[in-house]
């Protein structure tokens, strides 16, 4: 039987920036991170995505020493343009464009591969003393008064104060917890493929709203593009399993031919699209984080940057507590971090709901209302400026330290 102060379930960018944070600000709490999946230089798989990490994250993993590490793989984003029209238009008028930078030398966004995040984040977080335990899962836990038993897949049990939930939208333990959640399934996938192009694309992102969903190409480091492009999933089943000739011609058809020729990079798969809402983030020595907390759509590009948000506000009410000598797995200790974070996660699950289905179907009515709010967005100087503030980040209030680029 092991002992420790926090175990982590789930090695994503959630759980190793949890882990890692809190290890940064309390070197003697002992931290045990469970994964199922192995050592990221022993993957032979790469994550195909990439994720755009606003300032307030960048902000933080500044703040957490692994930024550095991604320099050379983050692409700003300079500015992003919104188009909305159907598939086959020949012309695709620009709405809603954002250029202006939200802090002086700062963009409000960078591309990053997630396979280049998930590596500085899990390096930094061993050099820091974070215990890991590969090929391995949590399967069972049971609490008591003072700490909970948890039951890896190995056959292990491993003792500990809080067990902290990174294990997905599918969260098991989030249903072990007998936390009820609010999901629907939108009955779209999400492609999500890399592609090189012939010019330079200058740091710009487009998304252009089609009536399947929103087509996103979203700029990478040498003149390549990152594609989160959103169909019906049988439709994004055929395309990603089919003909390559027949996968590359939609794809120029939605692309367009404004940065040259296109030759598609690193393969292509489908994820299902659905919105998931934990009703509760806690329960007695038991925190949910990132995506086991809330799904959401894409169509913001916000997921990544909710869970770093929880990552953020997690730690700091974890170590506050410590250093008071609180318990740090007490339910009281956990509230502060549900009232921190339910309200910022439902609402911004419920705003992507709400512009998917505004800005993902035919109707001409919905369009033409589209069109008219997206045009009068682009002509008022201060909403243009709350917009892109929200996108990095950075307009929320009450914000956790990291979020800040400060030090818990």
């Amino acid at each position: 039987m092991e002992k420790v102060d926090i175990v982590i379930a789930g090695g994503g960018y959630v759980g190793l920036s949890t882990a890692l944070a809190v290890k940064q600000a309390a070197p003697h709490l002992e931290i045990l991170l469970v994964d199922l999946a192995p050592p990221v230089e022993k993957r032979t798989q790469q994550d195909l995505r990439a994720s755009a990490i606003a300032l307030a994250a960048e902000k933080m993993l500044r703040q957490l020493g692994v930024w550095q590490s991604l320099a050379d793989e983050a692409q700003p984003i300079h500015d992003m343009v919104i188009t909305d029209s159907k598939t086959g238009d020949a012309i695709r008028p620009v709405y809603l464009t954002f250029q202006e930078e939200v802090e002086e030398g700062k963009p409000f966004a960078h591309m990053v591969p997630n396979h280049a995040m998930i590596a500085s984040l899990e390096e930094k977080a061993r050099e820091n003393g974070v215990q890991f335990v590969h090929y391995d899962c949590v399967v069972d836990f049971v609490a008591n008064s003072s700490f909970q038993t948890v039951y890896l897949k190995s056959g292990k049990k491993v003792d500990t104060r809080l067990l902290i939930a990174a294990d997905g939208a599918r969260s098991r333990l989030r249903d072990l917890a007998g936390i009820r959640t609010v999901h629907w399934d939108y009955g779209q996938s999400g492609i999500v493929t890399t592609v090189r192009h012939e010019k330079s694309h200058h740091g710009q992102a487009v998304e252009h709203f089609l009536p399947s969903g929103p087509f996103a190409i979203l700029p990478l480091t040498e003149n390549r593009s990152s594609l989160v492009w959103t169909e019906k999933t049988p439709d994004a089943q055929k395309l990603v399993s089919g003909d390559d000739f027949v996968f590359e011609l939609e794809l120029e058809r939605r692309f367009g031919n404004h940065l040259g020729a296109l030759e598609v990079i690193g393969g292509k798969k489908a994820f299902p699209l659905s919105l998931t809402l934990a009703k509760n983030f806690i329960k007695p020595r038991f925190a949910l984080v990132g995506d086991a907390a809330h799904g959401i759509h894409p169509i913001a590009g916000q997921g990544l940057n909710l869970g770093f948000r929880d990552v953020a506000a997690l730690c700091e009410t974890l170590i506050e507590a410590d250093r008071l000598g609180l318990d740090i797995g007490a339910l009281d200790v956990l509230q502060k971090y549900e009232e921190w974070r339910r309200f910022d996660t439902w609402l911004m699950g419920f705003t992507t709901d709400v512009l998917n289905r505004l800005f993902s179907n035919k109707s001409d009515v919905l369009r033409l209302a589209r069109t008219i709010g997206l045009g009068a967005v682009d002509r008022i100087p201060s909403m243009k400026k709350y917009f892109i503030q929200q996108a990095a980040g950075i307009a929320t209030p009450n914000q956790p330290k990291l979020l800040m680029g400060e030090a818990i």
